[in-house]
């Protein structure tokens, strides 16, 4: 009888838990990842996979005075570190004792490719909690978000129940085979980060540092060049003319950068000046598909995390119309 009393109590407990996720939607959810991600300080080992490879990173991120500071340490390889301090980040490779510095957006480097919480609740899209789960030794909640074509790719995310922070993301197309996936092997979650934790491990003295800025500016501008086939959801959200400095007795030339997004995945397209060798056709590039072509006498490129198809038919469709 004790047994079976047991046994009511879990069996209740189980149900009780159900209905509680049941109150929360997946939107709200993800409303609470977003805040997780930009303000959680934590400190661990982070797995990912893609294209059959797996590689270990050490990752660290904490608010410093209202500035985010992250770093991204491989275990492998050539030891890349990634340094953010606020709006820009610090690519250091020891093999090549260099620093790339670029400009950075408000994105996460780790979880820059997640659904956002004020992601548009469109019909491209079906969003469930799923289940409970545990990842990382913390309770988690599975969040499921699903296409409903073959023009996007679908999301597993599991939520530290307490934080609602990501501690485990999976890519994955309409297969449902992963194509990505960055889980947490460990995690602690504490305000109490040391900065040593969030500065490079080696001595950068010796080291010789590059702009990403003195290379090419960007300015936000309006354009006439238009997709004729957008898949459905997707629409313009910005454009910019990247201004590329030229050697000297050269003219300066840019090329037009349009992103597309339909609130989940995004496609980059650049459209610049057609030179002889340009490359035409498919790439993979990470999990990131790449497609160009010559259109009207520019060489175009969509790049994103999204299927071949995706990017293959906006650049097929890409037209300046004629004045």
């Amino acid at each position: 009888m004790k047994k079976a009393a047991l046994t009511s109590i879990a069996i209740a407990a189980l149900f009780s838990t159900a209905a509680s996720f049941a109150q929360s939607s997946p939107n709200e959810w993800l409303e609470r990842m977003s805040v997780a991600v930009s303000s959680t300080n934590y400190e661990g080992t982070v797995i990912r996979r893609q294209n059959g490879e797996s590689e270990a990173l050490k990752v660290a991120h904490k608010i410093v005075d209202g500035v985010v500071n992250e770093r991204l340490a491989s275990q492998e390889g050539n030891g890349l570190e990634i340094i953010r301090i606020g709006d820009e980040v610090h690519c250091i490779l020891p093999d090549r004792k260099s620093v790339l510095v670029e400009p950075w957006n408000n994105q996460s480097t780790l979880f820059s490719a997640l659904p956002q919480g004020n992601a548009p609740n469109t019909p491209q899209y079906n969003m469930s909690v799923v289940r409970e789960d545990r990842v990382a030794g913390r309770a988690a909640v599975m969040i499921a978000v699903r296409p409903h074509d073959e023009y996007r790719y679908g999301h597993r995310i599991w939520l530290d129940k307490e934080s609602a922070f990501p501690l485990m993301t999976s890519l994955v197309n309409l297969e449902g085979q992963v194509i990505e996936e960055v889980k947490f092997a460990d995690i602690t979650i504490d305000d109490n980060i040391s900065s040593s934790a969030l500065g490079p491990s080696i001595n950068l003295d010796s080291f010789t540092w590059y702009r990403e800025s003195d290379r090419f500016r960007a300015i936000e501008v309006e354009t006439d060049w238009q997709c004729d086939d957008l898949p459905a959801g997707f629409n313009p959200i910005s454009t910019q003319t990247e201004l590329m400095p030229a050697d000297e007795g050269e003219e300066e030339t840019s090329t037009t950068h349009i992103v597309y997004s339909d609130g989940i995945a995004s496609v980059s397209v650049f459209i610049a000046s057609r030179v002889v060798g340009d490359n035409q056709g498919w790439t993979l590039v990470g999990t990131s598909n790449s497609f160009s072509a010559n259109v009207d006498g520019f060489h175009v490129t969509a790049v994103g995390e999204v299927p071949n198809i995706t990017v293959q038919r906006i650049v097929s469709s890409m037209r300046r119309p004629v004045p």
